[in-house]
């Protein structure tokens, strides 16, 4: 039997297939009212998910960290991700894994007797700023507000703590750029909304070590660097350092690596993509092609959509 294909996304919840716009959590879910919740995103490239196996231990150590359950295994979450993309027929495809603190019972606040809430969905694959920015590049600034310290709520943990990250967003909307790099309360530099930050110095790379997610896309430029005997340098990023920067750019699930050719006022490399950012984002998608890194999609009789 063939499967009906929902090419604009699907998601699982509460145990049943939904197209997206009838998806929905309570309104009092925990999740919801405090943004009391992990996630993870992975995403699809040509009909593979690209290192999944580190997005399911990242979201599995938060789930631990915030004592949530999702009430599967680690192989039933991977089959659960699978069946979501065989379900949309998308070769190039972004996943979501979801677990929200759920609702405790009517008259309580004990988070002990919550019922955790699992949610997976599958999209069309996202590209941050857009697919042509991976060749002309984007704009941002750094808006005088910081971004939320590690010590109140742990970066490590994907989170939608994401108030300060839309405030930069929306900061730099209304300075005509295109996103924000928040500083740390130390006055170094962190991530951007939805993303990880590098800066290059010659030919050597530098990226925060603090308050920052702990990006898949992030780790594997840093593997890359390593492998191929790239300078690089993961701790401290001063603000005035960073200005300084010969290139910069900025890496996530959604859309691997995005070049950064106007910080504030200044221009980089004469507004294009710099060498080393070029090369760090060829050698990211030839990693696409490394069986070590990916885990096929099983589409059984489910047609392919472009």
């Amino acid at each position: 039997m063939t499967l009906t294909l929902t090419p604009g996304g699907v998601a699982w919840v509460d145990g049943e297939w939904k197209a997206l716009d009838e998806a929905s959590i309570s309104i009092l879910d925990l999740g919801f009212t405090r943004s009391d919740v992990t996630y993870d995103v992975v995403h699809v490239w040509d009909g593979a998910f690209f290192r999944l196996g580190h997005h399911l231990d990242r979201f599995l150590r938060s789930t631990g960290i915030l004592n949530m359950d999702i009430g599967m295994s680690r192989e039933g979450l991977a089959d659960l991700l699978a069946e979501c993309v065989r379900r949309t027929g998308l070769r190039r495809a972004y996943v979501a894994m979801v677990c929200t603190r759920g609702r405790p019972p009517a008259g309580s606040r004990d988070l002990r007797l919550c019922h955790n809430k699992l949610i997976a969905y599958a999209v069309p694959f996202v590209w941050i700023g857009g697919e042509k920015a991976q060749a002309t590049g984007l704009s941002a600034i750094i808006p005088p507000f910081r971004r939320i310290p590690p010590e109140s709520v742990d970066p490590t943990v994907k989170n939608y703590h994401w108030l300060d990250l839309e405030r930069g967003q929306l900061e730099a909307y209304e300075r005509g750029a295109d996103t924000a790099i928040l500083l740390g309360t130390d006055g170094n530099v962190t991530e951007g909304p939805g993303f990880n930050v590098f800066a290059v110095f010659g030919d050597r790379v530098v990226t925060p070590d603090r308050g920052v997610l702990e990006g898949i896309t992030r780790g594997t430029v840093i593997d890359l660097c390593r492998e191929r005997g790239i300078p690089l340098e993961v701790g401290p990023l001063p603000e005035a350092r960073f200005r300084e920067a010969d290139e910069i750019f900025v890496t996530s699930t959604a859309g691997g690596l995005m070049p950064i050719v106007r910080l504030d006022d200044r221009i980089l490399f004469n507004g294009v993509p710099g060498p080393v950012t070029a090369r760090m984002r060829d050698l990211y998608w030839q990693r696409h092609a490394d069986a070590a890194d990916l885990t096929p999609v099983d589409y059984g009789q489910a047609e392919a959509a472009e």
